[in-house]
Order: structure tokens, then C-alpha cells, then sequence
């Protein structure tokens, strides 16, 4: 059974560490050098979970001479929004 873009992110989402990372990526683009200084994980960890976020789709990145930048991206979280507030009677 193939899982759907929607499950992969809600998979993704279940997670306390991702869950903090998308906290604060929500306000601004951030690099994985901000985002190590606010977290307590290694760069590693980091990378692993940065991979997961983006492979679901919930997460872009653009890399800018030696950093890579990341943000929410708005598509998929009112995608996955929307699937929440339809649960919702």
C-alpha cells in the first residue's frame, strides 16, 4: 500500500524535535547554523530530520552560497490545514 503525500507529512509532523523545528522556521528562513544554536541535537540529528521535513514536502530549501535556508512551505501546510479544519464539524 502506497503511502499519500498527506500521510508522509503527518508522519513527519508526529514528532516532538520536528515539531519544534517547524516552531521556528514558522516566523522567518532559517539556516541549519540558526537552528542548531536554538536546538539541542547535533548536526546529524539535524540533517535528519531537515531530510524528512523536506522529503514530505512540508519543509523547502534553498541553498545560498555555503548555507542552505529553510522555510515552511505554505502550499503544503494549508493543504494539510485544510484536512484538520474538515474534521472539525
Amino acid at each position: 500500500m502506497k503511502i499519500s503525500a498527506k500521510e508522509k507529512v503527518f508522519k513527519a509532523l508526529g514528532d516532538a524535535n520536528r515539531l519544534m523545528i517547524m516552531d521556528l522556521i514558522s516566523e522567518n528562513e532559517l539556516n541549519a547554523g540558526q537552528i542548531l544554536r536554538q536546538v539541542k541535537m547535533g548536526q546529524s540529528t539535524l540533517s535528519h530530520h531537515m531530510k524528512i521535513l523536506c522529503d514530505c514536502g512540508i519543509v523547502t530549501s534553498r541553498k545560498d552560497s555555503r548555507w542552505v535556508y529553510y522555510s515552511i512551505n505554505p502550499e503544503v501546510a494549508r493543504e494539510v490545514s485544510s484536512s484538520l479544519a474538515a474534521w472539525i464539524k
